[in-house]
């Protein structure tokens, strides 16, 4: 590994080492302060941050300091906000946060203040959290590798000279060198799969609905495009969950489940659960060597739960869910920024995959937009077809390890070309379409000491479900306390 900066160097303090469960835990029952939290919090990311620059747009010391002081005035007269109480937050610079920049990584944006907050950002807020800044993020959110021309390159914290993968890229770096304690982030093409596998944590995209999306104008185009939790255990994942799922009229799709579900224990029995194990689909998808059997020694370990484990063959064509794909990302993409690339003037501030996005759109036809549609409700019965024969299916969360953080994106995998800014992630896009509980789990560490992950994915719906079959995997082999990155603090 890269070494990183001498100020970071030393023992971790034993609350930023704390999972984010037993910290809630330990602040509700004043075992810590609030403002003991937020001290040992930003003593911390002053040491490790400016090696890998996760966190952006961070707020002053002193007015945090007094945000703590004031979480604890409200403990000591009796008032618990939520699981969050104390909790130092830093939303991803995509969502919109009260009185912050939200900038979406673009100088069109750099200095757009937010009027008001996400619904995820004010779930977030009763709860307790207190916003120290924002994570970074790539332009628009837009490609699975975070860099951008206002904050500039978040780094791996297991290589200082490989990507963190994106666009959830700065709060995967941050979990994972314990610079907070649990994240959000949100994903349309992997964004939360991708840095999580990346990172050696665990991202989780829910199912459709699951988490509100807005307020805003596009609330139905916004369905492919969720919002969800990152931690470093599935407990804390669906602690996460617990706070920012559930219905909203603003969002008129949204489930209206009680989230509380979340919050119970994860154990369960699988023993005679069958898990569908996709691999690389026949061949249609190229692998960097190694990521396969990582994943297949994963899955071996899940046998010992009682699990069955058996390869599956998706009968559906992989070309045909990437010509949908791209249809939709097209759609909702280009659709949300056509003006930005319209205007001359802010045309020549956006990244050229922007431009793609917006002209792609402006070569379809309505009629191509509702052949897309159909494609899609038929890759959805598909889907419910499969999960009849299987309990979950499992496929590798990247098709690539990190890879070095001065490249845009990888433009060939296993010898063969990638030929568009996104096709690289072309592994969980199905899923996407699908909408699909996923979360992406740790599986360990190739050759060259960086991690990967793989995807769990449930039928539509299955969120517990899911996380039950990732916290079976975590009591098997825990890789983010086994492993957590050397040289940061050691």
């Amino acid at each position: 590994m890269t070494a990183a900066t001498p100020a970071a160097a030393g023992r971790l303090n034993d609350i930023v080492a704390m999972p984010a469960h037993a910290l809630s835990d330990a602040i509700r029952q004043r075992r810590v302060s609030c403002r003991e939290v937020m001290t040992a919090y930003l003593d911390h990311i002053d040491a490790v941050n400016p090696a890998l620059n996760a966190l952006v747009a961070r707020r002053e010391r002193a007015e945090l300091l007094g945000e703590a002081d004031a979480r604890d005035a409200q403990l000591a007269a009796g008032q618990w906000l939520g699981w969050l109480h104390g909790m130092p937050q830093a939303p991803k610079d995509l969502t919109s946060v009260r009185g912050m920049v939200t900038s979406m990584g673009s100088l069109v944006y750099k200095d757009q203040v937010s009027q008001q907050d996400s619904i995820l950002v004010e779930r977030m807020r009763a709860s307790g959290a207190i916003f120290i800044g924002r994570s970074n993020v790539p332009e628009f959110g837009l490609g699975s590798h975070t860099y951008n021309p206002v904050y500039g390159t978040t780094v791996n914290p297991y290589d200082l000279s490989k990507s963190a993968g994106g666009s959830s890229g700065g709060a995967a770096a941050a979990l994972a060198a314990r610079m907070l304690p649990v994240a959000d982030g949100s994903d349309f093409g992997g964004s939360l799969r991708n840095p999580a596998g990346f990172c050696n944590v665990y991202g989780m995209r829910p199912s459709a609905g699951r988490v509100p999306s807005g307020p805003s104008s596009d609330v139905f185009l916004k369905q492919l495009s969720y919002e969800g939790p990152m931690g470093r255990s599935p407990r804390d994942v669906a602690r996460m969950l617990s706070v920012i799922a559930g219905h909203d009229p603003r969002a008129p799709l949204s489930l209206d489940d009680d989230p509380a579900v979340f919050a119970q224990a994860l154990d369960a029995d699988l023993r005679g659960k069958r898990i569908g194990w996709l691999g690389d689909w026949d061949g249609y998808l190229p692998m960097e060597p190694g990521i396969l059997a990582l994943c297949a020694q994963a899955l071996a370990r899940l046998q010992a739960t009682g699990c069955q484990v058996d390869d599956y063959r998706v009968p559906f064509a992989g070309e045909r869910l990437w010509r949908m794909w791209l249809a939709h990302r097209h759609l909702m993409v280009g659709g949300q920024y056509h003006d930005l690339v319209r205007d001359p003037e802010t045309r020549k501030l956006v990244k050229p995959a922007l431009i793609w996005e917006v002209e792609g759109l402006d070569g379809m036809t309505a009629r191509q937009v509702y052949q897309a549609t159909e494609e899609r409700s038929a890759w959805y019965q598909t889907v419910l077809r499969m999960f009849e024969e299987v309990d979950y299916l499992a496929v590798p969360s990247a098709q690539v390890f990190p890879f070095d953080a001065a490249l845009d994106w990888p433009k060939e995998i296993a010898g063969r070309r990638m030929d568009t800014y996104h096709r690289w992630m072309e592994v969980v896009t199905p899923w996407t379409l699908a909408g699909c509980p996923v979360i992406s789990v740790p599986v360990g560490f190739g050759d060259a000491g960086l991690p990967m992950g793989m995807q769990l994915i449930g039928p539509p719906r299955g969120d517990l479900a899911v996380l039950r079959l990732a916290h079976a995997h975590e009591q098997v082999h825990d890789w983010v306390e086994s492993r957590p990155p050397q040289g940061l603090w050691r």
